[in-house]
């Protein structure tokens, strides 16, 4: 079981470079990938976002940065500096503002300035670059495996409180029974009906009581308990799935619940309901 929680960060050193690659992931009902990277890696847009495919579903949100070596300072760009400056002093001069500090304006415009590293990577700096990212999706794999085997811990502790619930329902059914065979008979007793039909009343209680049966209820429960212990430990991107298990769970404590007619059973389905909705907030988080 995997959460679509998680988080990693490598480094790799280029040519002339130093590049880091952070990776981190959240909930999403698709793949939803959001990716800043340099310019340098403009061409290799298709190869990453391929590569990140891995990851299934989630929001993916990945900022690749780069640092670049000393040696590859940046240069100013004398054609625009030059340009600007005498535009703007032109127009200074024309409205009389002062232009004593018009230089270190334009020196500290970014775009005047150009690197002199190259904005093409080499193939085998591409070759660094991929196998980083790789391993990175491996980190942050390993980050949701560790992160769904937390949820799956809390999971089963939910679903063991449901089936032990679950247990304590036919101690009072008996009794459940008894209650509502009293309350049909004080019916009839209290009435002004004076000859009741033995055979008709029978058929009608035992119809009566039927209604109030909550025996397939219980063991469609327990079958989907059951059902969402086995997908837990045996299938991978089960997030879904288990969503749909413990909806169908759901209907069968809600149809308990309205068939109780018995204070006890309410209480125990009440904590039911609760036991399984700590299971519903987490399932958002599971791949």
């Amino acid at each position: 079981m995997k959460s679509m929680t998680g988080f990693a960060k490598r480094q790799c050193s280029l040519t002339d470079r130093k590049v880091t690659i952070e990776i981190k992931t959240l909930n999403s009902k698709a793949l939803d990938l959001i990716v800043k990277a340099p310019s340098f890696l403009h061409s290799h847009e298709i190869e990453i976002r391929s590569m990140l495919n891995q990851l299934e579903r989630g929001k993916v949100e990945v900022l690749i940065t780069e640092e670049s070596d000393a040696t590859c300072s940046n240069q100013v760009n004398t054609a625009i500096v030059t340009e600007r400056y005498q535009q703007l002093t032109a127009l200074a001069n024309t409205l009389n503002c002062p232009t004593q500090h018009l230089f270190e304006t334009l020196i500290g415009m970014a775009d005047v300035w150009e690197s002199n590293s190259n904005n093409e990577l080499s193939d085998e700096d591409w070759c660094i670059m991929a196998n980083t990212l790789q391993e990175t999706i491996k980190e942050v794999d390993q980050t949701r495996l560790h992160e769904g085997a937390i949820l799956q811990l809390d999971f089963v502790k939910h679903v063991n409180l449901i089936e032990k619930l679950l247990g304590e329902i036919p101690q009072y059914e008996s009794e459940r029974i008894e209650t509502a065979k009293e309350r049909i008979r004080k019916y009839f007793n209290e009435s002004a009906i004076k000859e009741i039909d033995q055979n008709r009343f029978e058929q009608e209680l035992i119809y009566y009581l039927e209604k109030l049966d909550i025996t397939e209820e219980k063991i469609r429960l327990q079958k989907h308990i059951d059902y969402f212990r086995q997908t837990m430990d045996k299938e991978e991107g089960s997030g879904k799935k288990l969503g749909f298990i413990a909806q169908e769970m759901g209907r069968e404590i809600n149809t308990t619940g309205s068939k109780a007619n018995h204070v006890e059973i309410q209480k125990i389905v009440v904590q039911m309901k609760d036991e399984l909705e700590k299971i519903k907030e987490q399932l958002g988080n599971i791949l």
